[in-house]
């Protein structure tokens, strides 16, 4: 029986930068590593690709200008309503800019006591003594009334003061609201902003049928503005800081770089290697209560074979109940033998309790975002071996 199972590799490449010939540089640095190291690749291989340097070598930047120009054809009266933005410095403080650059007058309305990703706005122990609660309404007044104590724990910034200070530079007038109801801006203003990401639909049902100019964050830049970057499909979500007046927009080809990607290798290697793009790995923070996804998702481009969810058995329940009186090389070659017939399909089944009924993607997007992290590891690329084997594997 083979000893090891998942091994994850952080794969270094040189530092990437716009235009580069991204395809080759990630399997150059694979073959590279494979010498060094003395692995072997193997069918059913992953290769993940981080989506920053996707970004890079696509170029795809946009200015602060740029998006104050999209934003001004779509509010020429120059006022809007900023409807759940997440609390970030590095995801959105951007865009406000840009939005401030635009605009005269700015209402931001934001979720309490977090953002979508669990951001703290304010201290629970405050609200719990406060008049307010979560499904109230209260204004900026009351905010600094109650809550200007409030510093986030891991930045040890206060993002309304943050916000505050960076709109009015810009020199247009700001306003908060706090609400978890965001048809609370229509108090403001009827022109809205939707800024939140996985609840943007959501929230935009919450404007139907009423006379109001909505767009969301996916509207803006979603086409070039004067030879502006552009994303067709997310606009300005999963974008992120690249200088103080330019931002990087998530990727628009990773469907083109992953084929490619896996044709090379192919090419290279003889093997049938499966490719991702990914970004943020979909995982919670424990002692910040933060979650991991400021991007739209996962992984916004992989190969056929990723397709889908896993499909296993949860070894432990097995073994404590069908194979309770079994022990050594009589369990072991039970067990193998009850993988090898599982059904295509165990959902549903208390075979599966426990086990994680998320996308493979979103599981191996998770994996390789702790791998590489987002700092000076330098690995932007993450190689996954032995993902699909499992016990009764040889």
């Amino acid at each position: 029986m083979r000893t090891v199972g998942t091994v994850v590799r952080g794969i270094r490449t040189p530092i990437i930068k716009e235009n580069d010939d991204l395809a080759n540089i990630v399997v150059d640095s694979l073959l590279e590593a494979a010498k060094e190291e003395k692995f072997e690749f193997r069918n059913k291989d992953i290769v993940a690709i981080t989506e920053a340097v996707v970004g890079i070598s696509e170029g795809n930047y946009a200015t602060v200008d740029d998006i104050a120009k999209d934003l001004l054809n779509k509010f020429p009266d120059k006022e809007v309503g900023i409807v759940f933005p997440i609390l970030s410095r590095n995801r959105f403080s951007m865009i406000l800019k840009g939005i401030a650059r635009a605009m005269d007058k700015v209402t931001i309305l934001l979720s309490f006591p977090t953002d979508e990703v669990g951001n703290g706005i304010l201290d629970e122990e405050l609200l719990i003594k406060s008049p307010y609660s979560v499904g109230d309404t209260f204004t900026e007044k009351e905010y600094y009334q109650y809550f200007d104590t409030f510093i986030h724990p891991f930045t040890g910034i206060n993002m309304v003061d943050f916000y505050k200070e960076l709109v009015e530079k810009e020199l247009c007038k700001v306003n908060f609201v706090f609400s978890n109801d965001p048809t609370a801006i229509l108090k403001y203003t009827k022109n809205v902003l939707i800024s939140d990401i996985h609840t943007a639909v959501k929230t935009r049902m919450a404007f139907e049928n009423m006379e109001v100019s909505v767009f969301s964050l996916t509207d803006v830049l979603s086409s070039p503005i004067d030879g502006s970057g552009y994303n067709p499909t997310y606009g300005l979500l999963g974008s992120n800081m690249s200088t103080e007046e330019r931002l990087k927009l998530f990727p628009k080809q990773g469907d083109i770089l992953v084929k490619r990607v896996h044709e090379l290798l192919k090419d290279k290697t003889g093997k049938n290697i499966e490719v991702m793009v990914y970004g943020d790995g979909a995982f919670k923070d424990p002692v910040g209560g933060i979650w991991e996804l400021a991007d739209p998702v996962v992984s916004p481009a992989y190969t056929v074979g990723l397709k889908g969810t896993p499909n296993e058995i949860k070894l432990k329940f097995i073994s404590d109940n069908k194979f309770k009186d079994l022990s050594g090389e009589e369990l072991v070659s039970a067990m193998k033998n009850e993988i090898g017939s599982k059904e295509t399909d165990l959902k549903g089944t208390m075979k599966t309790e426990g086990t994680t009924p998320r996308r493979i993607v979103d599981l191996v997007g998770s994996l390789c975002d702790l791998t590489s992290g987002s700092g000076d590891k330098g690995t932007p690329v993450v190689l996954v071996q032995g993902y699909f084997d499992n016990y009764s594997n040889d």
